[in-house]
């Protein structure tokens, strides 16, 4: 067990260390370009995620020296939920009245339509036309 341990943990930190340099911005990779830095983590087995990890990426530290979950529990003011958001609210109530006027349009559209099949018809019913 302990053998096996030996072989899966650089390898499960080689491939963090992989997929972490994929995934970080080519200008965020520091002192060399991230091609190199995939060579280095791929060729140098266990040195390369451990030297990936401590110097080749360009780490910020929050501001004011608080915690992570700190800074995103105070970024998360930013995002509001839709129906708090004001401008959410706007853009939904302008589109209800643009659907409203096209939805009286057709009415009035169908209203005309069906007069002037009651008076093709030459139906008793049918009322002059209103223009």
């Amino acid at each position: 067990m302990l053998r096996a341990l030996i072989y899966l943990l650089p390898l499960a930190l080689t491939i963090y260390a992989f997929i972490d340099c994929l995934n970080t911005p080519e200008d965020e990779a520091k002192h060399l370009p991230k091609v190199a830095w995939v060579f280095i983590i791929l060729l140098f087995w266990i040195v390369g995620p451990i030297v990936w990890l401590a110097a080749g990426k360009l780490r910020q530290v929050p501001e004011g020296g608080r915690t992570p979950s700190e800074w995103h529990r105070g970024s998360r003011r930013q995002w509001v939920a839709p129906d708090d958001n004001p401008d959410f609210l706007k853009s939904l109530k302008d589109e209800n009245e643009k659907d409203e006027t096209v939805l009286k349009d057709w009415e009035a559209d169908l209203r005309r339509r069906e007069d002037e099949l009651k008076r093709r018809e030459g139906g008793p019913e049918s009322p002059p036309p209103a223009s």
